[in-house]
């Protein structure tokens, strides 16, 4: 498959147009969106990725946008949301204004900047967190790097419930979960996250953690069994209030 850098002065729209303005080329728009990625301090782009679009590797393809990987002026990799033609532009500006809350936190890919349909952030590389969990099957040291993975992720979430921002997808949260390669844990797309709604980061990952998804199994092998009524009522008392006391209640049930 094809791996290659390009220059946004060699980015040629007859081939790569196809990805910088899914599904629809369109010369003009290309034009425009190529000159918003140098004004965000672009320099190339490398296509790469599990993903692609016209057999051109991309790293995500989605209903809404395209992600690829950029490099910046200062030589350093960066992910590219491009929003899809047939998409709206506001759905970008939307998912840049709830990262930079999310950052305020210290959650989150770091937001380098959002131009016109544009989002371009911090490059996270890793494992999604399933994968991750496997690959430590027989490691002798998996209990503690489990106990404390869990620990930093669950307070990631406690304070995102604490602002009031609402990821939205941590029950469905294998493609939601990066860990990188220092081993920590990265809460990234949050492209239908709110500071609309209620809240439920904490209640909404302990379920997919402990309850109801493929992990659990997985979790229950390597930290034990855990007791799901008393989680579910103490996670039914914290979705009435977000205090630290009731949140440590949820971290004592989980061993964590």
């Amino acid at each position: 498959m094809m791996n290659t850098i390009v220059s946004l002065e060699d980015l040629d729209g007859e081939k790569y147009g196809q990805v910088i303005c899914y599904p629809k080329y369109d010369p003009q728009e290309f034009d425009r969106r190529v000159n918003c990625m140098r004004e965000l301090g672009i320099k190339a782009l490398h296509f790469r990725g599990n993903k692609t679009v016209r057999e051109i590797p991309v790293l995500g393809k989605g209903c809404t946008s395209i992600v690829v990987l950029a490099i910046t002026k200062d030589s350093e990799k960066a992910a590219l949301k491009i929003s899809r033609t047939d998409s709206y532009e506001a759905r970008i500006s939307h998912e840049a204004r709830m990262l930079h809350i999310a950052n305020s936190i210290e959650v989150g890919p770091r937001l380098l900047g959002c131009r016109n349909g544009l989002l371009l952030m911090e490059y996270i590389e890793g494992k999604n967190f399933s994968e991750w969990i496997m690959g430590l099957s027989g490691d002798e040291d998996a209990h503690s790097s489990i106990r404390n993975a869990l620990r930093d992720l669950l307070e990631q979430c406690w304070r995102l419930d604490v602002i009031g921002l609402d990821h939205g997808e941590l029950s469905r949260a294998d493609k939601h979960i990066i860990v990188d390669v220092k081993g920590k844990m990265r809460i990234v797309d949050f492209e239908s996250a709110s500071d609309k709604r209620r809240t439920a980061n904490v209640t909404s990952i302990s379920q997919y953690l402990f309850i109801k998804s493929r992990v659990s199994g997985l979790l229950v092998q390597t930290l034990g069994q855990i007791e799901v009524n008393k989680l579910v009522s103490t996670l039914r008392t914290y979705k009435m209030n977000h205090s630290r006391e009731n949140f440590i209640l949820i971290l004592d049930i989980l061993g964590v």
